[in-house]
């Protein structure tokens, strides 16, 4: 079975934006509203011994989502490849799943769909065609992969292999996003 993850090489990002500004045109995210944040983390230490990375941050597409547990409708649910995604159809807009996101990554729109739940749906319409999502595809620093966890040839289970992985803060949910970090010190769960 197929497990789709997006794994993000930290020691290659360059903190440009680009996968923010990517999936905004691809989704159509309105302003005000964003599927992936790209994050300062740090920086640490004192002069001349400083370290800093940037976190970009969107849905973690985890293996026990909470914010699928929590939908009173089944408008959030998980695919079998891994992807989280909300039907709008169903979506009553209660946000209960808004406030169980650990990530804080998920947003109510008031704007195009009126009353719905958005999120980083890892563009499953691409996935769906065989392509990669639009951040991984644009990523200039070519620090984001994108793959089958469970494939040992594909580009994120080599990169899990060569680096020092690590997941956002896990609260039971097992995120599904890998960064990999070597040159640093790891922050992203503080």
């Amino acid at each position: 079975m197929t497990r789709n993850i997006i794994a993000i090489d930290l020691d290659s990002c360059i903190g440009c934006h680009s996968c923010a500004v990517v999936c905004k045109q691809e989704n159509n995210v309105g302003l005000g509203t964003y599927y992936n944040k790209v994050l300062t983390v740090g920086p640490f230490g004192t002069y001349p011994d400083l370290e800093m990375y940037y976190l970009p941050v969107a849905c973690q597409h985890c293996d026990n989502p909470e914010c699928v547990s929590v939908c009173p409708t089944g408008a959030s649910y998980r695919r079998e490849d891994g992807v989280v995604l909300v039907d709008h159809s169903k979506c009553i807009g209660c946000q209960y799943c808004v406030m169980a996101c650990p990530y804080g990554v998920r947003a109510y729109d008031e704007g195009k769909d009126k009353g719905v739940i958005e999120k980083c749906t890892m563009c499953a319409h691409l996935i769906d065609k065989g392509e990669k999502p639009a951040c991984v595809k644009h990523c200039p620093g070519q620090a984001r992969l994108f793959g089958d966890a469970d494939d040992p040839e594909s580009d994120v289970s080599k990169m899990i292999a060569r680096k020092s992985t690590h997941k956002l803060k896990d609260v039971g949910n097992h995120p599904g996003v890998t960064y990999g970090l070597d040159k640093f010190s790891w922050k992203g769960d503080e």
